[in-house]
C-alpha cells in the first residue's frame, strides 16, 4: 500500500463535534466526542422535560416516545425487534444482567453450565470478572489459548463445545479486542455456538457498534442470543447509556437481577399468597428511573451517525489506522501489536516505542495536546490510538511527527 491509495477523511465532520480547542483526541475506543447536536438535544430536553414538570403526563409523553425511539432505532441497526433492546447503563451493566441473570438457576442446573472464554489475562475485565464470578455457583470456566493479536483457532472452540459431556455450554467472546483491535471471526464463532442447540453465545460488542458497518453487527447473523455495548464510545453518546440485545427466547432463561414496580407486578394466587410475575420484554429487564437525558443524548447521534451512513464511517476509520499503521512502521524502535490487514481490525492501533515506558509517552503526548490511552494484554502494556471517523488525516500526522520528537 502507498500513501496515494489511502482516502482518508476531510475536515467535514469535525465541526460537527465539541472539539477540545487545539488538541487531538484519539481515545476514541474509550469514551467517543459528542456531536454538538447531541449536546443540544440533551440540552433541550432538560428544559421541556422541567417545563412540563418531571412528574407530569406531559413529561412522560416524553420519556415514553423517545425509549422507544430510541429502542427501534437500534432494533434498525443490529436487525432485531425493538422489544428485544434493553436500555442499560453500560455494556459492564448489560453482561451482568447476563451473568447475574443465570446465576440464581439452581446448583444442581448451573453446574451442569461451562462458560469459554478467551485467555483470561487478554479479556476485557468486564467481559471477564461477570462470567468469572460463577465460578462460586458451580459453572466451570475454561479459556482459548490466543496468538499474539488475540485470535484464537475455532476449531479449539468447537472441541471444548462438543467435549463437553453433553452439558451447557455459555461462550462468551468481544466482537473485537480493546487493546489490539483485532476482530474476532464472530460468525464462524457463532456457527459453531449455533450447532448445538444446548449452547448460548453472548457478544461483547462496546468495540465495534458505531466503528463497523451495520452489516457486521447484525445479530441474526452473528447467531448471538445476547450482545451488549454501550453509548459512548463508537456511538458518539453520551456517558451512562448503554444497550443490552437479548432475544426473546433467551429471555426467558434469565432471572431479572433487580426487581421493580416497572418491571414487575404483584398478585394473589389460589391460596391468597402474594406472588411477583415479571413484565414481558424489555421492561422485565429495566426497574427504576432511567437515564433519560442519556437516552435523548444517544437518539441524537444515533441519527446523527446514519444520516452520515456506518459503511462511510466505517471506510474512514479503516483508512485512518491504516495510515497511522503505515506511518508508525516506518518509524525506527516502533513496534506494532495489531493485525496488519486493515479487514481483520478496528480503528485501534497498538504499538510501543522501545525503551520508552507507554505511560511515559502517553503522558507526554498529552502534553503535546494529543490524546491516547495506555491498555494492556496480560503483562504487557501499550500504548493506543484510536481515530474515529472526524478525526483527519492532519491528527494522524500531528501524532506521527510528535512521536519523531521523543
Amino acid at each position: 500500500m502507498v500513501m496515494s491509495d489511502i482516502i482518508v477523511s476531510s475536515d467535514l465532520f469535525v465541526d460537527d463535534f465539541a472539539y477540545p480547542g487545539e488538541r487531538i483526541y484519539l481515545n476514541n475506543a474509550s469514551i467517543s466526542l459528542m456531536p454538538k447536536s447531541s449536546i443540544e438535544s440533551m440540552r433541550e430536553f432538560l428544559l421541556d422535560y422541567n417545563s412540563a414538570g418531571p412528574d407530569s403526563p406531559g413529561a412522560e409523553k416524553i420519556i415514553t416516545e423517545k425509549m422507544h425511539s430510541v429502542r427501534s432505532i437500534m432494533a434498525g441497526i443490529i436487525s432485531c425487534q425493538p422489544d428485544e433492546v434493553i436500555l442499560t447503563q453500560s455494556t459492564t451493566d448489560g453482561i451482568n444482567i447476563v451473568a447475574g441473570g443465570l446465576a440464581p438457576s439452581p446448583p444442581h442446573h448451573i453446574s451442569k453450565y461451562q462458560v469459554i472464554i478467551r485467555d483470561m489475562e487478554h479479556e476485557h475485565h468486564a467481559n471477564l470478572y461477570p462470567w468469572f464470578r460463577l465460578k462460586e455457583s458451580g459453572m466451570t470456566v475454561r479459556s482459548l489459548p490466543i496468538d499474539q493479536y488475540g485470535f484464537f483457532d475455532v476449531g479449539g472452540l468447537r472441541q471444548l463445545l462438543d467435549g463437553n459431556g453433553g452439558r451447557a455450554s455459555i461462550v462468551a467472546m468481544s466482537h473485537a479486542l480493546y487493546n489490539t483491535g483485532a476482530i474476532l471471526p464472530i460468525e464462524e464463532i457463532g456457527r459453531a455456538v449455533r450447532n448445538r442447540a444446548t449452547d448460548t453465545f453472548f457478544v461483547d460488542s462496546a468495540q465495534t457498534i458505531g466503528c463497523l458497518d451495520v452489516s457486521d453487527c447484525n445479530v441474526a447473523r452473528m447467531g448471538c442470543d445476547y450482545m451488549s455495548f454501550n453509548g459512548s464510545k463508537w456511538l458518539c453518546g453520551p456517558m451512562g447509556i448503554g444497550f443490552l440485545y437479548c432475544s426473546k427466547k433467551a429471555g426467558s432463561r434469565l432471572e431479572p437481577c433487580t426487581v421493580g414496580g416497572e418491571s414487575a407486578m404483584a398478585y394473589r394466587d389460589n391460596n391468597d399468597e402474594m406472588r411477583l410475575a415479571f413484565r414481558d420484554m424489555p421492561d422485565r429487564f429495566q426497574t427504576g428511573f432511567r437515564n433519560y437525558v442519556g437516552t435523548i443524548g444517544i437518539e441524537a447521534s444515533l441519527r446523527y451517525l446514519k444520516r452520515i451512513g456506518f459503511e462511510k464511517i466505517r471506510r474512514i476509520n479503516r483508512n485512518l489506522s491504516a495510515m497511522l499503521v503505515e506511518e508508525l512502521a516506518r518509524l525506527p524502535d516502533v513496534v506494532l501489536y495489531s493485525p496488519d490487514d486493515p479487514d481483520r481490525r478496528t480503528s485501534i492501533v497498538s504499538f510501543n516505542i522501545r525503551g520508552m515506558d507507554p505511560r511515559t509517552v502517553v503522558e507526554w503526548m498529552e502534553k503535546q495536546g494529543i490524546v491516547l490511552a495506555v491498555r494492556e494484554m496480560g503483562e504487557l502494556e501499550m500504548v493506543r490510538a484510536s481515530p474515529h471517523f472526524f478525526n483527519t488525516e492532519s491528527h494522524i500526522q500531528a501524532l506521527v511527527d510528535a512521536l519523531k520528537g521523543l
